[in-house]
């Protein structure tokens, strides 16, 4: 077993996602086998006491198809969120009886992505994990789809995944799909092959990453799951993508799927969330001077490098910072409302406190509240 591998063994605290092809009939409705054959994994790896699972699931819409006489995933919202008012009960309902037949307590927690963008939102998402963890239940985790928005959603299970692995402290994060792994084409196509190990964004470079999968019952495919892979590695989290048959094998540290290493170090979690989990409600455009300022310097973002405000935001709000030709540099809680900026632009901090008050002479995003994107 390689050291990576033997670090992924002896992770404590370990995060896993499981989509709702791996749970469900390709025509919608749960099954009952896939389901156990999940909680037994999991609830085997748990028996000793030294390993806490939370588990985050798809499924909820998928399982609300068949009683609801759908044949495949709506496509408006107001279908989608009846299906999944529908089938969250039945998915709960089906981990409760399945984990109850080795003692384990199920808690269910539903997540919009105000609830990781919003700092209160988020302490308090911490707080009930890390309880319920702390009291001997697993934590089964899913986005609230029934109120979701398209504005608040998390869009896949896949990225609320990796942020909920940031959230929990999580050691390790294993997503689980109907595909053993990351390949270099088309797993269908004749001499493909399996990544085994990624060490940064260069090793899958060339790799053509396919969508959605065949049962036409998620919303995410290796495209999600590779983005959920990124995030979680970036934060300091090793990443074991696999299939849902081979999840034994995956927590063992055996030598199965694909392996992403960690990229960076925990960052904190306010960065963390403001780069992957908040909407930003509208955009600063940067001079070429501030936008070496930020990203170089790490500087905060002054009124005299702004070049133009767009869209409609108020005060602590997350909007984007972009350069001259629109590319997205950064994203921080800006200290001004959209109507005010126009006033500012150009001008030093002190000529405005002068003008227009103390108020003024202050940051428009302060760099404690400013992540830069990389590419």
């Amino acid at each position: 077993m390689t050291v990576a591998r033997q670090q992924v063994a002896q992770a404590r605290r370990i995060v896993v996602k499981v989509g709702s092809s791996s749970l469900t009939t390709a025509s919608g409705g749960l099954d009952a086998d896939r389901v156990d054959a999940l909680v037994d994994v999991l609830a085997k790896a748990r028996s000793g006491g030294e390993k806490e699972f939370v588990l985050v699931s798809s499924g909820a819409i998928a399982a609300g198809l068949a009683p609801l006489g759908l044949r495949r995933r709506p496509k408006d919202l107001a279908r989608q969120q009846a299906a999944a008012s529908v089938g969250q009960g039945l998915l709960v309902a089906r981990y409760t009886a399945s984990f109850a037949r080795y003692g384990v307590r199920v808690g269910q927690v539903l997540l919009t992505a105000d609830d990781t963008s919003r700092r209160a939102h988020y302490r308090n998402a911490y707080r009930t994990l890390d309880q319920l963890l702390a009291m001997g239940a697993l934590p089964v985790v899913n986005e609230n789809d029934t109120v979701a928005t398209d504005e608040i959603r998390f869009g896949d299970n896949d990225r609320l995944a990796a942020l909920v692995a940031h959230l929990v402290r999580a050691d390790l994060l294993v997503l689980l799909s109907d595909v053993d792994g990351l390949y270099d084409g088309d797993p269908a196509t004749p001499g493909t092959s399996r990544i085994e190990e990624v060490h940064g964004p260069e090793d899958i470079a060339h790799v053509q990453i396919g969508s959605a999968g065949k049962a036409g019952v998620g919303t995410g495919g290796m495209v999600t799951k590779v983005e959920a892979a990124r995030i979680a590695a970036a934060a300091g989290i090793p990443v074991v993508l696999t299939s849902a048959s081979q999840a034994a094998d995956a927590l063992a540290g055996r030598a199965t799927g694909t392996h992403f290493h960690r990229t960076g170090r925990r960052s904190a979690d306010r960065l963390l969330w403001l780069a992957h989990a908040s909407t930003p409600r509208g955009a600063l455009v940067l001079d070429d001077g501030a936008v070496r300022a930020v990203v170089d310097g790490h500087k905060s973002l002054l009124p005299a490098g702004i070049a133009a405000v767009e869209g409609e935001f108020a005060a602590g709000d997350p909007v984007e910072l972009r350069d001259l030709q629109g590319r997205a540099i950064a994203r921080g809680l800006v200290n001004f409302d959209a109507k005010e900026i126009p006033q500012l632009l150009g001008r030093s901090t002190h000529d405005l406190a002068r003008e227009l008050g103390p108020g003024y002479e202050r940051e428009v995003v302060h760099r404690d509240d400013l992540v830069v994107l990389h590419p």
